[in-house]
């Protein structure tokens, strides 16, 4: 009975670690071994694929372009979320439910919904194809998402603190970032987490708002297509490489993401 009840968890990670696998194994192969037939593994190992990443300066660029907008969304998200979150926390005031019910209807609506509206605006005003363009349009899902999550972090902060804080004589701003933020650390970790991977991972705002200064590598792995086809091996290579910055943000807030699922709203 125990050595079944060990096999389930072993049998659930083999199947979510299996498309990862496959991935990594297309990334090694040629597009023509790819489309021969079935193969566990590399029948003419190849790093060509890669090569033709690092080398080819549309790949790594958009590889950075994609850094650098989801940097500035993440950022961006976390400092206007906190100070959000603390006023649903500690006031109460008329319509906050309704406002913060608001909220989360936007972070519910489909992408596709506002990528006309932000394409004509960014037009108008100058920020198409720019880095800033992409992250303020996802903000506008990620601060719904973080003041959310925030907010039940701080609601477990007892209100004595912030009233201890103030006779001692701290400032509002010097008790927030000293005291407070320490205390909801772990919240401000999973919070950054999942917005750096909603950013990381959508596709249709940030295909739609750039065209070459700030292409993301989610666009460029959509322009593979030669007169054969798809690059299979080339987009193997690409995702196994899309894979790696989740893999590092997951490494280092993996601890705030366990303190999450047990004390926020994660």
């Amino acid at each position: 009975m125990r050595r079944a009840s060990a096999l389930v968890p072993i049998l659930y990670i083999v199947f979510l670690m299996l498309p990862i696998y496959w991935l990594l194994n297309m990334s090694f192969k040629t597009t023509n071994e790819i489309l021969g037939g079935f193969s566990p593994f590399p029948r003419e190992f190849t790093l060509d694929n890669y090569i033709a990443i690092f080398t080819d300066p549309t790949w790594y660029n958009g590889y950075i372009d994609s850094l650098i907008y989801v940097a500035i969304n993440t950022v961006l998200s976390v400092a206007v979320a906190l100070p959000a979150a603390y006023a649903f926390s500690r006031y109460r005031f008329l319509g906050d439910k309704h406002l913060f019910f608001w909220l989360l209807t936007n972070r519910m609506a489909p992408p596709a919904v506002f990528a006309l509206p932000f394409l004509q605006l960014y037009s108008a005003i100058g920020l198409f194809d720019t880095h800033i363009a992409v992250a303020l349009a996802h903000c506008l899902f990620n601060i719904p998402l973080a003041v959310w999550i925030l907010e039940g972090f701080m609601s477990g902060v007892p209100r004595e603190i912030d009233e201890t804080a103030y006779i001692d004589g701290y400032s509002f701003p010097k008790f927030f970032v000293k005291i407070f933020m320490p205390l909801i650390a772990s919240g401000i970790g999973v919070t950054a987490f999942f917005c750096f991977m909603f950013s990381w991972v959508e596709m249709l705002l940030a295909k739609t708002l750039t065209s070459v200064e700030a292409k993301p590598i989610v666009a460029v792995m959509t322009r593979t297509a030669s007169t054969s086809g798809y690059e299979l091996g080339l987009l193997a290579a690409a995702g196994v490489l899309t894979i790696i910055p989740g893999a590092i943000v997951i490494w280092f807030v993996r601890n705030y993401i366990a303190k999450g699922f047990a004390l926020g709203r994660v």
